[in-house]
Formats: structure tokens, C-alpha cells, sequence
């Protein structure tokens, strides 16, 4: 025999270990690899779904520091408010405080009155009311007057005009009659 030549025995080995490599090639790809494709492609969409969730939980938890800062700010400023707010009647020191403020800023002659009062109908205002005041100004420079507004809106936080009403006098254009209509928010004492 030649050395080319395969005998009966060698070509049925040779065939034996074709067959054996394939089926281990297919056990392996079947068995192992699939599995742990599987397995991995599992992993995959697990840490992609905790990436999310610790995504959202960092949101949340910006969410409840900033919820805190506000509250934090909230309660402040609901203690500066509530000691902005006088003891006893309002009608008692409102009419006062207004005349007091307009001869600072070189207004005369203020009458304040009371119009209206009202309980807020949101329940965590319910320990505050609204009074609504008209001031009488019967003579006023437009110049003065104008400041004298911007002052008095920026030094007082609970009060806001809402209405704001001048008429020239005849006998004198340089001095307006002007009536203002102010709403405060006062604690209820």
C-alpha cells in the first residue's frame, strides 16, 4: 500500500472523527453558547432596566431635596409673613400704618377705609383673611405719587393694588385725587 492511500480502518476513523467534530460542535454551540447568549442577552436588559430605575431614583431623589429646599424656604417665609402680620384688629392699625407710610413719602392728607374682608377658601390658608381697603388720596403729585406706589408695594409683601383710579383737578393739574385699592393678607388673631 501507498502512502496516499487510506485503508478501510483510517477512512472509518477519519469519518468516525468527522462526525464526533460535528456533534461536538453542535453540543457545544447547543449546549454551552446558546445558554449563555441567552443568559447574557438576560443581563443585558436586567442592567438596563436598573440603569433606568437608578436613573429615575436619582430624579426622585433631586426631586425631594429641592421638595425640602422648598419647604425649608416655605416655612421661612411663612414665619417672616406671620410676624409681618400685627396683633389686634387690622382696621385698628392698618388706617395708621398707611397714613404713617404716605407722610413718609410726602403724600398728605390719606384716608384709608375698609371695603371688604373674606376668609380664603384654601385650607392651608384658612388661618388667614383678605381685606380689601380703599385709600383716598386727595391731592397728589403724579411723581411722588408714583414712587411712593413702587414703595409701598416693595416694602409691603402681604399688600397688592389691585386697582389704581386718578382724576386731575381743575383748579390745580399738578395734584391728582387718587383713590388706590389695596388687598392685604392678615393673619386671623
Amino acid at each position: 500500500m501507498s502512502d496516499s492511500k487510506f485503508n478501510r480502518d483510517q477512512i472509518q476513523k477519519m469519518v468516525l472523527s468527522g462526525i464526533g467534530f460535528v456533534v461536538v460542535i453542535y453540543v457545544y454551540f447547543t449546549f454551552f453558547l446558546g445558554p449563555l447568549n441567552r443568559s447574557r442577552a438576560s443581563m443585558e436588559r436586567t442592567i438596563a432596566d436598573l440603569q433606568r430605575k437608578i436613573g429615575s431614583s436619582k430624579s426622585e431623589i433631586q426631586k425631594a431635596s429641592n421638595l425640602g429646599r422648598q419647604a425649608t424656604d416655605a416655612t421661612s417665609r411663612f414665619s417672616a409673613y406671620k410676624n409681618l402680620s400685627p396683633d389686634g384688629a387690622p382696621i385698628a392699625w392698618f388706617p395708621p400704618r398707611t397714613k404713617a407710610f404716605f407722610t413718609s413719602q410726602k403724600v398728605d392728607r390719606v384716608n384709608t377705609r375698609l371695603e371688604t374682608t373674606s376668609a380664603y377658601t384654601e385650607p392651608e390658608l384658612t388661618a388667614w383673611m383678605r381685606y380689601n381697603w380703599v385709600i383716598d388720596l386727595p391731592g397728589a403729585d403724579f411723581v411722588t405719587l408714583g414712587s411712593a406706589i413702587a414703595e409701598l408695594e416693595n416694602t409691603e409683601p402681604l399688600l397688592s393694588l389691585s386697582r389704581v383710579t386718578m382724576k386731575a383737578q381743575a383748579n390745580d393739574p399738578q395734584f391728582q385725587q387718587v383713590g388706590l385699592t389695596a388687598n392685604t393678607t392678615i393673619l386671623k388673631r
